[in-house]
């Protein structure tokens, strides 16, 4: 029988917390932040800095700007004892933060949107002006996903609307458990 899965998301109601930008590399250029969130295993660049954009309370899970996930080592070491062949994390320094931060790549992209079940479903159409996306997800809210396709997975990006990070029951109740900050759950 299928498991339950949610979607693992940035806690912004959390008071006086930080903000985070793009990873940039030590001369400062931006990173593409879309190569962090595709939903596959990437070669990890040089050493990489996440600027904060707006200083406050450091968390332990905090999403940028572009929905790069930005983790406390102990989210990270957490992670890769639990789905070692789910994630990837590459090290980064938060100017002014000595605790060490990663960045979190889930490696796997599974098809498994549940159209149907979901809210609303929004693809792009010609009338867009963008024919390289037409049927390609514009937007989904509500979502849902058919949990049979999931497999073995225990965190993963949505196969054709990768900004929805999904986690398994038993990884957000051990995050939970370790006291994470900066985290909310939406079922899936």
């Amino acid at each position: 029988m299928p498991g339950r899965y949610f979607r693992w998301m940035d806690d912004a109601e959390v008071p006086g917390r930080w903000h985070l930008r793009s990873p940039v590399n030590l001369q400062g250029q931006e990173e593409n932040p879309w190569s962090f969130t595709a939903g596959t295993r990437i070669d990890a660049p040089g050493p990489l800095r996440v600027p904060v954009s707006r200083a406050g309370r450091a968390l332990d899970f905090s999403l940028t700007g572009l929905a790069v996930p930005i983790v406390h080592v102990r989210v990270a070491t957490l992670l890769t004892e639990l789905a070692p062949e789910d994630v990837q994390v590459i090290p980064v320094e938060i100017p002014g933060h000595p605790e060490q931060y990663s960045i979190l790549v889930a490696t796997k992209l599974i098809e498994c949107i549940d159209d149907a079940a979901s809210r609303e479903v929004e693809r792009w159409t010609a009338e867009d002006g963008r024919p390289e996306k037409v049927g390609q997800y514009r937007d989904v809210d509500g979502l849902r996903i058919d949990p049979s396709k999931v497999g073995e997975a225990k965190l993963f990006r949505t196969g054709g609307w990768s900004v929805a990070l999904i986690v398994s029951e038993d990884l957000k109740l051990a995050l939970e458990a370790l006291g994470v900050t900066g985290m909310r759950f939406t079922e899936v």
